[in-house]
């Protein structure tokens, strides 16, 4: 009992100690509470009181509000800025400088030189050796207050932009020189607000980085010049065969002149255009206070006369194309320390210039009635994948965005080749399969042929040949597992489409979405291209060159495709090639494609054409050459009802005649030299809920019928071809497609 009660009393001990403590705690804590919150009433009453000091009404508030709001809205400013700089710093790197080091002579596939590029032969006078004329000249029309502004010029473009007001059109450009210099060294050519905020960017921080006689040095060289020339001193050479050091007032005005539009003022182009240019910069040479009317009035009435040159055109497209391949492989260390080089391409150079008078005559006479004013086509040699000819848009001078290459655009219907292939190789299809053309939906996603016709039960030939969306769509379900529901199964048949579309050369992004198989996605033309050679080839994936081999300044070949580059590969059995050929060349013959049919060779092909009539394709094939024609418009407005059957398949037309003028006609797969395309024994299978199996098979009445209706046929078409029309004709499917 006793050590119970000594328990109990230690325990109360306990309690009150751990209360007691409790209290002390909370009146600490409360007590700095109240201390804190008074030293804080306190504080705020001094900082009030300090504040009072700046206390201000009536107009002095006003202006107070005013730059309060003026600097929130400049943070905010600042980080939009911010961000659109990041984007444009990213042209940038440690070597952007160096970036065109490179002293390329360029040479066609026979040895003869077409060009060069690189910067040392550019740059081999310096700015003082420039007469000061010249200088005075270029400055007067390019930029007036160019040592006076930072990069951009305010007062220049508000400048521009009254006198362009006054003239109701563009007289004067509000670009500085060194946006000019930002663009020509990181940026393309396109027309958009992005590329004109990244331009003011990089140009303030080229002003950070050099002086101004460095910029005003690197405009001067790598200004294109027409004439396949860059940099004032090879436009010297080239127009008046001497140096820079030594041109009069009268040349250097011209040379001046050719900055706004090369190929237009070009003076072994358009003499009168070169001399009115060039007077137009002499005047402003007096406006700008460089000069006075007396100091160039001898140049006004003796204006400058080149040497005599034909009216040569050169292939500026394919030698960039080809320059950024030559400096991949001395990025890659291929060409070792070497910089000054000669290079043999795959370049064609007579069909070359051939493909760009195609292109500009077709579109000079039907250009304007279809609203199109762009094209682009590349030429393939379909076994080695040598390119023999490269058109990225109608005029270089103009703009030397290269659309053959740089572009991504929809294919339309040219894009369906890689469905049917991938159907072939299922397994499951044959061109005998007879599929059933019919209303289709995934999800509320719907497509549609021409006008809502459907042609029911037919062959997959016949089916290619109409290019017909619901079948080509039903197809992409078709390919997946049924099982999993029409949604996925397609999901799952359009991964195996784009599997094949990248085997045979494809690299744009390829976004997954349900209209992916009628030609939704964005591809290049000069991908697009190369994957058709595998159709020319038999089932190999060939990868697009212009470098057959490099040697140096000594003579020494340091590089050679064949051998060093990367060669064709076998990607696909032959077999399911000959079974796609057989389809392909019937499009040609039979469906969209007729007005690409040459003479005596075999051809197979594919039209394409997109919503709204804004890509028109036609890409197509022999046993020798291959490649894609576009039109379109650079602002992706509408063409006017141009199909890929219309102006894209007769330009591959003339384009391929010509080609295949003395050479040797190559048999297409399954198609020896010569031959019609033998119909497959194949027989019909059921693969996909409306894709059915019917019998291959006609009764003798059902035939005789067939037979009649093919003989009116042919009696209509020989009547239309009589009246000079053309025998079929190519309609846009809705939800963005041709079928015929």
């Amino acid at each position: 009992m006793a050590l119970g009660r000594g328990t109990g009393g230690l325990s109360a001990v306990l309690r009150r100690r751990i209360g007691r403590a409790a209290l002390a705690v909370d009146a600490a804590v409360t007590a700095w509470m109240y201390e804190s919150g008074r030293r804080w009433r306190d504080g705020y009453a001094d900082f009030s009181a300090y504040m009072d000091r700046f206390h201000v009404s009536g107009l002095a508030r006003i202006g107070v509000e005013l730059a309060c709001e003026t600097l929130t809205l400049g943070l905010g400013a600042a980080l939009v800025v911010l961000t659109f700089a990041q984007l444009a710093f990213r042209e940038t790197s440690d070597d952007w400088l160096k970036k065109q080091d490179l002293a390329v002579t360029f040479q066609d596939r026979y040895g003869v030189e077409v060009g060069r590029r690189g910067i040392l032969h550019d740059d081999s006078v310096t700015l003082d050796q420039y007469p000061d004329y010249l200088i005075k000249c270029v400055l007067g029309t390019e930029d007036r207050r160019f040592f006076e502004h930072w990069g951009i010029d305010p007062i220049g473009t508000l400048r521009a932009l009254t006198v362009n007001a006054r003239s109701s059109g563009v007289v004067q450009g509000g670009s500085t020189i060194t946006q000019q210099l930002a663009k020509n060294l990181f940026l393309s050519n396109e027309r958009t607000l992005d590329r004109k905020i990244r331009e003011v960017f990089l140009a303030l921080w080229l002003e950070f980085r050099l002086s101004k006689r460095d910029i005003l040095k690197l405009y001067l060289d790598r200004a294109y010049m027409g004439g396949g020339t860059f940099g004032v001193q090879a436009a010297a050479e080239f127009y008046f065969g001497k140096s820079v050091k030594d041109v009069s007032l009268a040349e250097s005005a011209m040379l001046a002149g050719l900055f706004k539009a090369p190929t237009k003022f070009a003076p072994h182009i358009n003499l009168p255009a070169a001399r009115a240019r060039a007077a137009d910069v002499l005047n402003n040479l007096v406006d700008a206070g460089f000069m006075t009317q007396s100091q160039i009035f001898v140049a006004l009435r003796n204006p400058a006369t080149p040497v005599e040159r034909e009216r040569e055109s050169s292939p500026d497209w394919y030698l960039d194309w080809a320059f950024d391949q030559v400096k991949r492989l001395a990025d890659s260390g291929k060409l070792g320390a070497n910089r000054v080089l000669t290079v043999r391409t795959a370049l064609d150079t007579a069909l070359q210039a051939h493909a760009e008078e195609a292109i500009e005559d077709q579109l000079r006479e039907h250009g304007p009635a279809y609203h199109a004013k762009q094209a682009a086509t590349v030429i393939i040699e379909p076994t080695t994948g040598a390119v023999r000819a490269i058109v990225g848009g109608r005029d270089y001078g103009v703009s030397q965005f290269n659309r053959a290459t740089d572009a991504l655009r929809q294919p339309g219907s040219s894009f369906k080749p890689y469905v049917y292939l991938t159907a072939i190789l299922s397994g499951k299809f044959k061109p005998t399969t007879i599929v059933v053309d019919s209303p289709v939906c995934i999800g509320n996603w719907c497509p549609h042929n021409y006008g809502g016709k459907y042609y029911g039960a037919l062959p997959l030939a016949t089916a290619l040949a109409k290019s017909l969306n619901t079948v080509a769509v039903k197809l992409s379900i078709a390919l997946g597992n049924p099982k999993h529901g029409v949604y996925e199964a397609a999901k799952e048949g359009r991964a195996m489409i784009r599997d094949t579309a990248r085997k045979m050369g494809v690299t744009a992004p390829l976004v997954d979405t349900v209209s992916m198989p009628i030609g939704a996605d964005e591809v290049s033309v000069i991908e697009h291209s190369a994957s058709y050679s595998v159709f020319a080839n038999g089932g190999k994936r060939v990868f697009p060159y212009a470098v057959v081999d490099v040697r140096n300044s000594k003579g020494d070949v340091i590089f050679r495709q064949n051998g060093d580059g990367r060669q064709p590969e076998r990607i696909f059995p032959e077999s399911a090639i000959v079974e796609m050929d057989s389809m392909l060349t019937k499009v040609v013959e039979e469906g969209t494609g007729q007005r690409a049919i040459l003479e005596g060779i075999k051809v197979g092909g594919k039209t394409g054409t997109t919503n709204g009539y804004k890509d028109a394709w036609f890409c197509g094939f022999t046993g020798n050459l291959n490649g894609c024609v576009w039109f379109g418009n650079d602002d992706d407005t509408s063409m006017g009802n141009m199909t890929g059957g219309s102006l894209p398949a007769q330009t591959w037309h003339d384009i391929m005649e010509f080609a295949h003028r003395g050479l040797e006609p190559k048999p297409l797969p399954g198609f020896p030299i010569g031959a019609t395309p033998a119909a497959s024994a194949a027989t019909a299978t059921v693969v996909a809920p409306g894709i059915v199996s019917v019998p291959n098979v006609l009764t003798h009445r059902s035939g005789e019928a067939l037979g009649a209706v093919e003989k009116l046929f042919r009696a209509a078409g020989g009547r239309r071809a009589e009246l000079g029309q053309p025998a079929s004709r190519s309609f846009r499917a809705v939800g963005g497609d041709e079928i015929r």
